[in-house]
């Protein structure tokens, strides 16, 4: 017995295990035990699934921010009114010889502006204003306005805007605007604004950029005597040239 104990324990090391064994293959393979890959195709025809980054599918925030936020402050632009003008001057003389003509003008204008904002304020800086002729064609005169801060839901009203003139005219301009100065209806003039101005929403600040304001449709008539003539504005309308861009509006 002890004999056959000693033969199974000197059975030679070069004993072939069956190619078929798991072991033998998996040695082939590198060494390691695990099983091969399967083989079987997928059940869904074939196609793999992919878990590829789509940066498209991801929700746009700025997008949805800046609009949830356009529908929780719904920014409007400024208004203005021309709530008067009054002319106390306005002559154009002709020297004797006719060589030259000369146009001097005196206005006095009220002028108001509205913020209809409940959360933007506006800050202005000082207006240019000048009166011309309906067509632009004829400079009547300029003034200021100073600067402003318009806060939200606030009227400003300027009262005893001066707008003047002393000039000399060439022939063309004495021609075109003689006529329209003795018309008994009056002759129609517009009066335009113009400055830079801020925004400000919260803690957003939008640059300053140009605005122009053209109150048209305003008709005078010279006066006569020292009493001032008074125009008519209630056909007159201001409009705002305004594009101001803050988050993703522009408005």
């Amino acid at each position: 017995m002890m004999k056959h104990v000693k033969d199974q324990f000197q059975r030679p090391i070069n004993d072939k295990v069956p190619s078929s064994s798991p072991i033998v293959a998996a040695a082939a393979k590198g060494g390691t035990d695990e099983p091969p890959p399967s083989t079987t195709a997928p059940a869904n025809g074939g196609a793999k699934k992919t878990h590829l980054y789509n940066p498209t599918s991801r929700p746009t925030y700025p997008a949805i921010t800046g609009t949830v936020l356009y529908v929780l402050y719904r920014p409007y632009r400024p208004s203005f009114t021309l709530a008067s003008f009054r002319i106390h001057r306005l002559n154009l003389t002709t020297s004797a010889d006719s060589a030259s003509s000369h146009l001097s003008t005196l206005f006095n204008l009220t002028i108001s502006s509205k913020n209809p904002n409940a959360y933007l304020s506006f800050s202005y800086d000082p207006f240019t204003v000048s009166s011309v002729s309906s067509d632009g064609d004829v400079f009547l005169g300029n003034g200021t306005l100073p600067a402003f801060f318009s806060g939200s839901k606030i009227e400003t009203t300027f009262r005893g805007v001066a707008v003047a003139t002393s000039s000399d005219v060439d022939a063309e301009t004495m021609n075109g605007l003689r006529p329209e100065l003795k018309k008994k209806k009056g002759f129609l003039l517009k009066v335009e604004m113009d400055t830079r101005v801020m925004v400000k929403m919260g803690s957003l600040k939008s640059k300053k950029v140009g605005i122009r304001v053209t109150c048209d449709g305003i008709k005078g008539i010279v006066p006569k005597g020292k009493s001032p003539a008074v125009a008519n504005v209630f056909g007159a309308k201001c409009e705002v040239d305004l594009r101001i861009k803050i988050w993703r509006w522009t408005f």
